[in-house]
């Protein structure tokens, strides 16, 4: 090889590294610059919850994550209903008429609680833990098996409330001793306050929770809001795609997750306490919320409105203050408030 052809070779050898480190250094800085989106799952209040960071480095967000799932570790482990918790400490003493210390934290959940429930003209009232367990809830997997009526009768006519409970200097009583608390239909809106406070508190600024179906959201995804779907009650996949911007969140109740079907009817776990057996008019509601409380507010308020059904949906959401929802009846029938069609993609 002559030292032309062998100059020109070199030359196009440094020409084809200078092309190629061209290529690659967007794709370098781009690394660099937009941390990738770090995602975790877990199970917790027995479902699925995932969470969602963006735009944060690596570390960062995965300490974040590791600070909320434990924060919502400790709390399935002070509130659930049924094994040994606050919660169930609680219920024992209150049905032997007994005046029980509780943490503030409790306490103040037991305010907020029954705050929620006079709204709701009682149809959100955490006390039926009882019914509940009578309609075989109270266990990981539905037990399956209709009630006795007049079992069901009796504490029905016991009618326990939120307002029988008393809240006094963190202590806990109760002048009926049919009070049984179950604060399923609130803790998860509850945790997902706590998980936007936890990401905040570590300077995370983009994130998504989602605690089986009720989800909020922090800050945006990249150049976008954060997209969510919410799931059919009956087929495979979504009826619908929502935007959630900051500090947005969204809470269903459905009949489709934990259920049982006895004589060709479905029962699902959410009860109407007027009557002590499982609603039925609505296949499910979501409801959207902002604010301060969103997460709370999302999960407690959809209760009220699956209970009631579909005759009463938009009379209940404008009493309660929520102007977005999108609700299927038990017939399969979609029910959309304007300012959520106007969300909805």
């Amino acid at each position: 090889m002559n030292p032309a052809t062998s100059n020109a070779s070199a030359l196009n050898g440094r020409i084809a590294r200078l092309i190629l480190w061209l290529l690659l250094m967007p794709l370098a800085l781009a690394a660099c610059s937009s941390p990738p989106l770090v995602q975790q799952q877990s199970y917790v209040f027995g479902t699925l919850v995932e969470i969602s960071v963006y735009d944060a480095p690596e570390t960062q967000a995965q300490q974040a994550i590791a600070a909320v799932l434990a924060r919502f570790d400790a709390l399935h482990h002070q509130l659930h209903a049924w094994q040994p918790s606050e919660l169930s400490r609680l219920n024992a003493g209150l049905a032997k008429g007994a005046r029980i210390p509780v943490s503030p934290e409790l306490a103040a959940m037991l305010r907020d609680a029954q705050t929620i429930s006079a709204r709701s003209n009682d149809l959100f009232n955490p006390t039926i833990g009882n019914l509940i367990a009578l309609w075989g809830f109270h266990a990981d997997t539905p037990q399956g098996n209709v009630p006795d009526a007049a079992a069901i009768a009796r504490w029905v006519k016991a009618a326990p409330r939120m307002e029988d409970l008393h809240i006094e200097h963190d202590q806990v009583w109760s002048d009926n001793p049919a009070v049984q608390l179950d604060l399923g239909g609130y803790a998860k809106g509850y945790a997902l306050d706590e998980a936007v406070r936890i990401l905040t508190s570590h300077g995370i600024k983009n994130a998504l929770v989602n605690i089986g179906g009720n989800v909020i959201a922090l800050g945006q995804h990249g150049d976008r809001p954060w997209r969510v779907g919410i799931q059919h009650p009956r087929k495979p996949g979504t009826l619908a795609t929502l935007d959630l911007h900051d500090g947005d969140a969204i809470g269903t109740s459905g009949d489709y997750q934990r259920y049982f079907e006895a004589g060709g009817h479905r029962y699902c776990h959410l009860i109407d306490p007027r009557t002590g057996w499982p609603a039925s008019g609505m296949q499910s509601v979501t409801i959207l919320v902002s604010g301060d409380h969103a997460g709370t507010r999302s999960d407690a308020l959809s209760k009220p409105l699956f209970i009631d059904g579909a005759a009463r949906l938009a009379d209940n959401a404008s009493r309660l203050g929520i102007a977005d929802y999108l609700a299927v009846d038990a017939a399969g029938q979609i029910h959309v408030s304007p300012a959520m069609k106007a969300r909805l993609r």
